[in-house]
């Protein structure tokens, strides 16, 4: 008779011990069952018999090695498959694996990241009431399992196009597997085992939105990138039942007429300003910089600060915003409306007649902004032009504030930051939601002194807390790699302009350089390249400094409406200052370089949202216009073409190598160019070559071009050295 592990007599092996066992310890193998049930000798061939049996009768799946369990149940840790949301908000999961033919259990992930539909985590499963909760391990990266695209039904069947523009084939999908999604409408599908007439085949498992909708286009971009749209309901209560500030114990600045100055389509109103002479220092101003007091509302553990770091900010596309916050808060108690009592967080920040600041203090206090004005009605009034509408208390506060600028700006050019012309691209929309038009934003000098003013209060910010040796989140931006600028170095060498690569960096060396170029033919293209020199800005809990502003310490103060950043610092300011409730926590301190970490993940998963987004809509906009002929200039030379950028929209998109004639054309990467073997004909960044649209693909955004006509093209000696030819 076999015997268990404490040498007594173990009760005979059948399958119900076997399944009792695997319900216990699923994903035990074969050697794992024969230890647990006490198994020996023959009895081992008996369970082999059994295991066989149960699989017949499929009651069992796996195998010996593998392990094995009883279908539908899950192991202890697993790698699942991000599936969607609840409606409470919460994030649900699906095995990675799951071969039996019963739908899988539903799994609840619970975690304070931003974790995308489709993403791949490691997670450790407990049984509920409902289902399953899943704690992550580790998260894996995107799933190569699923697929983002838009039904195509005709009468060759139905297809899924992929929104991807890298994914050059679509998928067949049976009707078994349609999920009931209909024609031109965009869903989340999984690649299945198979091919139907030629095509590889897809399962939908997510209905998203059709594509016909006014806002389909930002709705790809969302769900692309994983962002989260709909708040919990915890969420929302909180925000529904957001305690009024008391103005006891607030600084009361609701005397000064401080104003907001604001794009035209702006959706709150978190920063006002205000500024007048010092009559202590001659020539010199006192500057106010009010921010809505958001650590009043969002408080550290609540579910609005929950939510608020797991989206880490708002993200805005041409036709929508995600906010970070709910509309009750973003678009009402933390927003800045003329003529209504707000708490606010200000600085007041006190200049010499030259710019530079003599001493600042932080103010908890309670505002009433006197004028909510657009940048063109600030600019209005500094061109002497005001506009009638404008009170007379606006139009004093705007003259102080221009006066002060004049001051500010003498500083701002002694400092000398990095001085990048990046024209912003303006998408608007007709009342059917279609796109009207696309043009360049105009930028205004009333643009140039908000800018200043939060950048001296997000100094004046970093300042106070490292005084008080406060931690704090800081935004920094490390100087240009050694590499990037030894290939900015080459570039600027095959046009002519000398560039030193052993001196010592500093923002200025690079605004020479584009004053050098201004009016000739490399300026646009100028601005680009010396922005991909750069680094990229990121949050770390250690400072470096920003190169780009060239500044010591910074960190971001200004927008915690939009910025989970900002909201840390207003904490970090409450508490070094004894300002009252909402300071930063013991354990917000210890988690700051996670913090960092994450915020900066969602900053870049937004910026990448938003580029698709505008890509998109400019493809759609150009669709009509397939075959016209446009003036573009080179922005990007690859070895398999160039990319082109259109004067008129912004748009850029490939114009492939084979396009570029009959001759073989290599790739010269020192020159930034492509060379013509036989002709020598040149192709080079900054170059502005005539183009037809050949392909416009809204669903991708991309744009594919050709020549229109034979340029008139540099030209240059062959190489004597071959590189291999590329057509």
């Amino acid at each position: 008779m076999p015997r268990n592990s404490k040498g007594k007599p173990a009760p005979p092996i059948d399958k119900a011990r076997v399944l009792e066992t695997l319900a216990a310890r699923p994903g035990a193998t074969k050697r794992d069952l024969a230890r647990l049930l006490g198994l020996k000798g023959s009895d081992r061939i008996a369970l082999k018999r059994l295991l066989k049996e149960l699989e017949g009768e499929g009651l069992l799946e796996g195998n010996r090695k593998r392990g094995y369990k009883q279908p539908g149940a899950l192991p202890e840790v697993a790698v699942l498959e991000i599936s969607g949301q609840d409606p409470d908000g919460e994030l649900l999961a699906r095995p990675q694996r799951w071969e039996s033919n019963e739908d899988p259990p539903q799994i609840v992930v619970v975690s304070e990241e931003a974790i995308g539909v489709g993403e791949r985590i490691l997670a450790r499963l407990s049984k509920t009431a409902d289902g399953f909760e899943a704690r992550v391990i580790k998260r894996l990266g995107a799933s190569a399992h699923h697929v983002l695209g838009v039904v195509r039904v005709s009468g060759q069947g139905v297809r899924l196009a992929p929104i991807d523009r890298k994914t050059r084939t679509e998928f067949s999908v049976d009707p078994r597997d349609r999920n009931g999604a209909e024609n031109n409408e965009l869903v989340l599908a999984e690649p299945i085992a198979g091919r139907a007439s030629g095509f590889p085949r897809a399962r939908i498992v997510e209905r998203i939105g059709s594509m016909d909708a006014p806002k389909a286009v930002s709705l790809i971009a969302i769900h692309a990138h994983g962002i989260p749209t709909d708040f919990p309901k915890e969420v929302l209560d909180e925000a529904a039942q957001a305690p009024a500030a008391d103005p006891r114990g607030r600084t009361d600045l609701r005397a000064i007429p401080l104003v907001t100055i604001d794009p035209e389509d702006a959706r709150d109103h978190d920063d006002a300003v205000w500024a007048g002479p010092d009559p202590e220092n001659k020539g010199g101003h006192i500057c106010l910089v009010a921010i809505a007091d958001v650590a009043h509302y969002v408080t550290p553990g609540s579910a609005l600060d929950r939510e608020a770091y797991k989206r880490g900010n708002s993200v805005y596309f041409p036709d929508r915003v995600v906010p970070m916050l709910p509309e009750k808060l973003s678009a009402d108690l933390c927003s800045l409306m003329d003529g209504v009592d707000r708490p606010c967080l200000a600085v007041r920040m006190v200049f010499d007649a030259n710019g530079k600041k003599r001493h600042h203090e932080f103010l908890r206090g309670v505002m009433r902004s006197a004028a909510s004005l657009t940048y063109a009605q600030a600019q209005s009034v500094f061109d002497g032009k005001p506009d009638a509408a404008l009170s007379s208390t606006a139009r004093e506060t705007l003259a102080a504030l221009w006066k002060a600028y004049g001051a500010l700006v003498k500083a701002r050019e002694a400092r000398d930051p990095l001085d990048l012309d990046l024209p912003e691209r303006r998408i608007a929309f007709g009342a059917d939601g279609k796109i009207a038009s696309i043009a360049f934003k105009e930028r205004l000098e009333s643009m140039r002194l908000i800018e200043e003013f939060m950048v001296l209060a997000n100094v004046a910010a970093a300042e106070t807390l490292e005084k008080a040796r406060t931690p704090l989140i800081y935004r920094v931006h490390e100087e240009p790699s050694k590499e990037k600028l030894f290939a900015f170095s080459d570039y600027l060498r095959t046009i002519g302009v000398n560039f030193a690569k052993g001196q010592v960096m500093k923002p200025g060396v690079f605004n020479r350089i584009l004053q050098n170029v201004k009016a000739g033919p490399h300026e646009k293209v100028m601005n680009d390249v010396v922005l991909r020199t750069q680094a990229q800005a990121i949050y770390a809990p250690e400072n470096v400094g920003h190169f780009g502003l060239n500044l010591a310490k910074y960190a971001h103060y200004t927008s915690p409406i939009r910025r989970y950043a900002d909201l840390i610092v207003h904490r970090a300011l409450v508490r070094a200052l004894k300002l009252g409730d909402g300071g930063l926590t013991e354990r917000e301190t210890a988690r700051l370089g996670e913090i960092a970490e994450h915020i900066s993940m969602t900053e870049r998963r937004a910026m990448a949202a938003e580029r698709d987004s505008t890509d998109r809509y400019v493809a759609a906009f150009m669709a009509d216009r397939v075959g016209a002929r446009f003036d573009a200039r080179i922005t990007g030379v690859t070895r398999f073409g160039l990319f082109v950028r259109l004067a008129e929209t912004g748009g850029e998109g490939l114009l492939p190598a084979r396009a570029l004639g009959t001759e073989y054309f290599r790739h010269d990467e020192r020159r930034h160019a492509m060379i013509g073997d036989r002709t020598g004909t040149v192709y080079g960044l900054g170059d502005i070559v005539a183009v037809r649209l050949a392909e416009a693909a809204p669903l991708t955004g991309g744009l594919r071009f050709e020549l229109a006509e034979a340029a008139e093209p540099r030209r240059t000696k062959p190489a004597a050295t071959r590189v291999r030819k590329r057509r």
